[in-house]
């Protein structure tokens, strides 16, 4: 008797996974974090004003090699913050991906701005850096060294690359553009913890990097974000603006702009901090399962296993199955397979250029980004799968 395809992915998953449920991403706690939370809670310092927040940075600072970190309350407050004190303002078109988690356009909307979506390459999963170029050679004209779009008008002020499921884009080819088009670059690093492009840390190429620790992430705080950058101005522009611009003082309270309470508490630095801790042993958890998929997928026809590029070392946050044609139904009835066996895959997010707050904005023809998303699915990838089997 002939198996169903859906079937067979899911057959082969259970090799690597074992039985029962399993989700796409769940965190591992196996080190000192039920010891700093008590911590915490026995020194009543559970709010933004603890040692813990400043080991955590120091931490995040020494993994990332940036010059300053500054820890907030999440992934999407990081890239909003980070626009706005890159000069982002109303008006503005950012240029981002259509392919990416919806906070991403979401913080350019914070600021005032429109995303502007451009393609991807399903190579890389990240901007395609050739048809971006060619593209911005079209819609472009200059003024007072300005980037503008000469069909609606207004500035493009800056860019945000997505380095997608922990894999790097050609940031180094989307630094190169950036410059050409005066164009400020703040990297979405927040699923790329510990995952290094020609041995430099994701997040550090742009002006600024936003890394998040959500509870799905490879090191979580529960929920938790940073800016990272080696601009000492810029960094002391996002400390002050993050801790609703208060200015010292021993007694008195003064603002002196409008500022954001996006200070990471005390107590979710401390969940963090243990997590940091063990990101190594995480990352080689997330490779050992990398090849223990390869393996019963190199034989499986129709699909393949995403693998990082050359010049690249990535921590796999999430296993991509790409499958060889792009065929959204075909692919949903693997889902749905997966979802009756237990198995909770997940496809690509919906293109943000396709849903209701931004189907108006300008974009690029996004037929990259159309074929990633009919084409990969995602597995079941946290590194306490292969403690739990």
């Amino acid at each position: 008797m002939k198996i169903s395809f859906p079937k067979v992915i899911i057959s082969s998953i259970r090799k690597v996974v074992g039985h029962g449920i399993h989700h796409l991403h769940e965190p591992l706690f196996c080190g000192n974090e039920i010891k700093y939370l008590k911590k915490t809670i026995s020194t009543n310092s559970v709010s933004s004003i603890g040692d813990y927040v400043k080991e955590f940075e120091e931490k995040i600072k020494k993994i990332t090699r940036s010059k300053f970190a500054i820890a907030v309350v999440n992934g999407t407050s990081a890239l909003h913050i980070s626009l706005k004190i890159s000069g982002v303002k109303n008006n503005d078109e950012v240029l981002v991906p259509s392919l990416t988690f919806v906070g991403t356009a979401n913080a350019i909307a914070y600021c005032g701005g429109i995303p502007h979506f451009v393609d991807s390459e399903i190579n890389t999963m990240g901007i395609d850096t050739k048809k971006l170029e060619e593209y911005l050679n079209k819609i472009v004209i200059f003024k007072k060294n300005q980037a503008i779009n000469k069909f609606t008008k207004k500035i493009i002020r800056a860019i945000v690359p997505v380095h997608i499921f922990g894999h790097p884009c050609k940031i180094d080819e989307i630094i190169r553009v950036a410059k050409k088009f005066n164009l400020v670059v703040i990297e979405d690093a927040a699923e790329a913890l510990g995952s290094f492009y020609k041995r430099k840390h994701l997040g550090t190429f742009g002006l600024a990097g936003c890394l998040s620790f959500n509870g799905n992430k490879i090191v979580t705080t529960g929920g938790g974000g940073a800016v990272i950058t080696n601009n000492k101005v810029f960094a002391k522009k996002i400390r002050h603006l993050s801790t609703t611009a208060k200015l010292d003082h021993k007694w008195e309270y003064i603002h002196d702009q409008i500022g954001y309470n996006f200070r990471m508490p005390n107590l979710n630095a401390a969940l963090g901090f243990a997590q940091l801790e063990n990101l190594n042993f995480f990352i080689k958890k997330k490779r050992i399962l990398y090849k223990k998929y390869f393996n019963v997928f190199k034989n499986v026809r129709h699909v393949s296993l995403f693998k990082e590029l050359k010049n690249a070392k990535s921590n796999y946050w999430l296993q991509t199955l790409i499958l060889e044609k792009s065929n959204s139904r075909f692919k949903n009835k693997i889902l749905n397979e997966s979802f009756k066996s237990g198995l909770y895959l997940r496809p690509a997010w919906k293109l943000i250029s396709n849903l209701k707050p931004f189907r108006s904005n300008p974009k690029m023809d996004l037929r990259g980004s159309e074929e990633i998303y009919k084409k990969i699915i995602n597995l079941p990838s946290g590194q306490s799968i292969l403690i739990r089997k």
